[in-house]
């Protein structure tokens, strides 16, 4: 079968047919939306999202944009990006990578860096893209480790945890003593967020502001878990809700000074104990690579050794170099 893809720059006037695209697609996250993207102030990024069509039937979208030396990213102000599409073909995901490189070329971008979400994020497992941008030459800039926990053992999942994890979980839940539930309190979850962040000498990806635009965004797509002693709050996840296969633990954080109550294992726990109910397939517990380390390949190996605790399995999270020949 042959194919004619057009490449079309979004405007505010596709906004519904593209959110209505992602949700449906085989590939998308939440990070694809444009209602996510929403949550950036206007004109911080350089917003360059193209749509592919088939004629007049939309095949894929990419989010992305252009920065000041002309490269184009995707994602851009979002953690996964890349394109978009229906559980299609080959033959046609090829034709979208030719197309979009043609459009570089006719654009004067000579450099496109795509960033896929891991092949667990996939309603149906494909890397379609992903080789057909290798076909076509496609290098690799990074990889990172990321770690996620395969919800395949259902109600069983604390079964296949650690025996430390699994001694402090079954402790933690006949002590009572603290206690997971969800939460809106964004403020507190935040400031004790804050001081985490600041032991390693960085800041959050986002603002309190950011957070809460977002839930105001999309309500559907955000959870808050908050772990507390009695009243005190001591920890807490938030949880983007990326697709319906996959749920991201984007932050987890606690108060130090009550870590030997082992907070993060009745955060892991619930995590797992919720997606399972609700149908997911997978946890994402994000990429673990030691931030201080001048080669951002450097795993930390004793975040890698406490996720494993919890049956997390490394899956790789890529980024593809096109260099557009004039």
């Amino acid at each position: 079968m042959s194919y004619a893809i057009t490449v079309e720059p979004y405007t505010q006037s596709h906004r519904a047919e593209w959110d209505a695209f992602v949700e449906r697609s085989n590939n998308g996250t939440m990070f694809h939306l444009q209602r996510f993207m929403d949550y950036h102030p206007d004109g911080k990024w350089n917003w360059h999202h193209l749509m592919f069509r088939d004629g007049a039937k939309l095949v894929g979208v990419l989010p992305g944009g252009l920065k000041p030396n002309g490269e184009f990213w995707s994602p851009t102000g979002a953690s996964y990006g890349s394109i978009a599409t229906a559980d299609c073909s080959f033959e046609l995901s090829l034709a979208i990578v030719d197309a979009f490189i043609a459009y570089c070329k006719q654009a004067g971008i000579r450099d496109a860096y795509l960033i896929p979400a891991p092949i667990v994020y996939t309603r149906n497992y494909s890397q379609h893209h992903e080789y057909a941008m290798l076909y076509r030459k496609a290098t690799f800039e990074l990889h990172y480790i990321s770690h996620a926990i395969d919800l395949k053992h259902g109600e069983d999942f604390l079964k296949h945890f650690d025996a430390t994890a699994r001694k402090s979980i079954h402790r933690i839940l006949r002590e009572g003593e603290i206690t997971i539930r969800e939460s809106d309190d964004y403020a507190t979850f935040h400031k004790i967020l804050l001081e985490n962040k600041a032991r390693h000498g960085v800041l959050p990806t986002h603002t309190l502001d950011d957070l809460l635009k977002l839930k105001e965004l999309m309500p559907d797509k955000l959870r808050l878990n908050m772990v507390y002693l009695g009243d005190e709050p001591i920890a807490g996840s938030l949880l983007f809700l990326a697709n319906p296969k996959v749920v991201l633990c984007f932050y987890n954080m606690l108060r130090y000074e009550y870590e030997h109550l082992r907070p993060i294992y009745l955060v892991m726990y619930e995590t797992c104990r919720w997606a399972v109910e609700q149908g997911y397939e997978w946890v994402d517990i994000g990429v673990s690579q030691d931030t201080k380390d001048p080669d951002p390949m450097t795993p930390s190996i004793g975040l890698i050794n406490f996720k494993e605790r919890f049956d997390a399995r490394g899956i790789l999270r890529s980024t593809y170099h096109l260099s557009i020949a004039p």
